[in-house]
């Protein structure tokens, strides 16, 4: 039976594996046929992971990826046991609530190391010769934040604005290399980091964000299958674009 999104024989290291919508996708990736390099930096919670791949040959690399100038040389250090890399993913990321008033430079360069700096400095190390697979696909988690924005996401929203405009520049830059560069950019999605913002959130108020979503609030499966589409071959004519995801939030 053809399966247009199998992932039999490739190698693909997803960010942020250990939670959310990167331990879906590990998943997803592994149902699919594909060998996974789960990356974060929580040991324990990659180990549980891995414990719900299907089949063999995944990887657990606990790894803090704010040391950005190492990522490179880590890459090649993996791909020496692995062979070359199919896909990357970075799902891993972080968000913050916070008024403009009481934003520090500080705060602002944390979110752009994790959720920016890491995103180029893993593009520079899979691009190096040996490292990506021939082709290879990257995809980039970025958010509908990045594209409307909202009141009190100032800084999250410019990170994940800039990984748009990353995609479409390396997906020009890199398609000489036999590499794709897009990004998926969910919406809201019922994920831990929800639940602590909902927890931090007035009923009222998180009411209102779940009407603004007319196919409810998502499924970390949801992003998965959009991250796996453009990764397989389902994609191969897909370079710098941004897959919306949101369950209608853009149309609201």
């Amino acid at each position: 039976m053809l399966n247009p999104m199998a992932m039999t024989g490739r190698t693909i290291l997803v960010t942020g594996a250990s939670a959310g919508i990167g331990r879906e996708t590990a998943l997803l990736l592994s149902q699919l046929g594909g060998q996974v390099i789960l990356v974060a930096r929580d040991r324990s919670r990659l180990e549980e992971t891995h414990s719900l791949l299907v089949g063999t040959g995944h990887r657990i690399e606990s790894r803090d990826l704010s040391m950005l100038d190492e990522i490179p040389n880590w890459l090649q250090q993996i791909t020496t046991e692995t062979g070359p890399i199919s896909g990357l993913v970075h799902c891993a990321g972080m968000q913050m609530l916070i008024p403009l008033r009481q934003v520090t430079a500080v705060q602002v360069g944390t979110m752009m190391n994790i959720n920016l700096t890491a995103a180029i400095m893993l593009a520079r190390g899979l691009r190096q010769k040996g490292v990506h697979a021939l082709p290879a696909s990257i995809v980039f988690v970025s958010s509908v934040m990045g594209i409307v924005g909202a009141t009190g996401r100032s800084v999250y929203s410019s990170s994940k604005g800039a990984l748009i405009a990353l995609a479409k520049s390396l997906a020009l830059e890199l398609s000489k290399d036999g590499l794709r560069v897009n990004c998926v950019a969910p919406a809201f999605v019922k994920t831990a980091m929800l639940e602590q913002m909902q927890e931090l959130t007035a009923t009222a108020q998180f009411e209102a964000i779940e009407s603004a979503h007319p196919l409810g609030i998502g499924q970390p499966r949801d992003v998965a299958n959009a991250i796996a589409f453009l990764l397989a071959d389902t994609g191969r004519w897909i370079t710098g674009t941004t897959l919306v995801v949101d369950g209608g939030y853009m149309a609201s």
